[in-house]
């Protein structure tokens, strides 16, 4: 598989990466065993990065992941995060970047995942509260202590981004970004460049919508957290299927999926671009590695943005709680 530089100190990953969330939770009932050879099956076709997250399980992923991995922890660039906190309200998060939480954060990720260091260390959400040189600057000390080789935030807006990187290279921030979701093409992504900072895009597929496999809100699973998402629910669900439409009519022409049609056109955004789409099942994961050798012409993509122009999606793409730890 193609290799690609995330930022500019030495990070090479897969043009591909595997995210792991829904193999423990919000896209309904888990499946260890087929995720555990969906990661392996990952590894086996040149898939490197592989993104997790303390919060999701919670706690219980980076546990999978680290079983899965054991053995080949050499064959991957490990990613996970910190600084989301959980309660029992399923809709409910919080925050926290204090210096002393990441430090016990990092110490029980490494823990779970059975490993002596993590390979890229996200802050998941900004803290308002902290400023973020004091969190930059317990995650390098992480760097230092050797836990961790590369820092990244997600979600972070360009004046934290910029406040970051002066105490400590970023070298990713973890954003989303799909044919339904550009907002970083307006701020973020010119600040990512000028800076030298790779973006790993999360949701390429839009939560599974751009693929055309979900036709009906009662496709969702009773415990699918898209259940309260503003873009699955009413009138915007219909408006949206109408975009997943147009992103099909296109990759028919192709002889392609519109999954694979929307991952490409990721790719083809930029060589500092990385797509971690996620799944569990071995059979969609080789569906998506497949978008690596799809190429799109200009021609391609003037269209693609005519059907999709930037801002098209109906609805916001979190609940409104959770829109709030966005761009901070």
């Amino acid at each position: 598989m193609e290799q690609r530089k995330l930022g500019t100190q030495g990070l090479v990953v897969s043009a591909q990466g595997l995210g792991c969330m829904g193999m423990s939770e919000f896209y309904g009932q888990s499946d260890e065993a087929e995720s555990i050879a969906t990661i392996n099956r990952a590894i086996d076709l040149g898939v490197t990065l592989l993104d997790t997250a303390d919060m999701y399980g919670p706690f219980t992923n980076e546990e999978l992941l680290g079983r899965a991995i054991r053995g080949r922890r050499s064959q991957v660039v490990l990613a996970t995060k910190f600084g989301i906190l959980r309660t029992s309200d399923p809709t409910s998060r919080g925050v926290c970047g204090r210096p002393d939480y990441v430090l016990t954060s990092c110490d029980s990720s490494l823990k779970r995942l059975g490993v002596d260091h993590i390979d890229l260390y996200y802050q998941h959400r900004v803290d308002p509260d902290v400023p973020i040189e004091e969190t930059m600057g317990a995650m390098a000390d992480l760097v230092t202590a050797g836990k961790v080789r590369y820092l990244g935030l997600s979600e972070a807006k360009p004046a934290i981004i910029r406040r970051a990187h002066a105490v400590h290279p970023v070298t990713a921030l973890q954003s989303e970004y799909s044919l339904w979701t550009r907002d970083p093409e307006d701020e973020v992504l010119p600040t990512l460049r000028e800076l030298g900072i790779g973006l790993v895009a999360y949701s390429p597929l839009g939560r599974g919508f751009l693929t055309g496999q979900i036709k009906s809100f009662d496709d969702f699973a009773a415990d699918d957290y898209r259940r309260n998402s503003p873009r699955f629910q009413g009138e915007n669900f219909t408006k949206n299927l109408e975009l997943v439409e147009r992103v099909r009519a296109i990759a028919a022409r192709k002889e392609i999926t519109a999954g694979q049609l929307a991952l490409a056109w990721v790719l083809a955004q930029g060589n500092d671009i990385v797509p971690i789409p996620g799944t569990k099942r071995r059979k969609y994961l080789e569906e998506n590695i497949a978008a690596t050798t799809v190429s799109i012409s200009e021609s391609e993509l003037a269209e693609i943005d005519a059907a999709l122009p930037k801002g098209v999606a109906s609805g916001d793409r979190y609940p409104a709680a959770m829109m709030g730890l966005l761009n901070r």
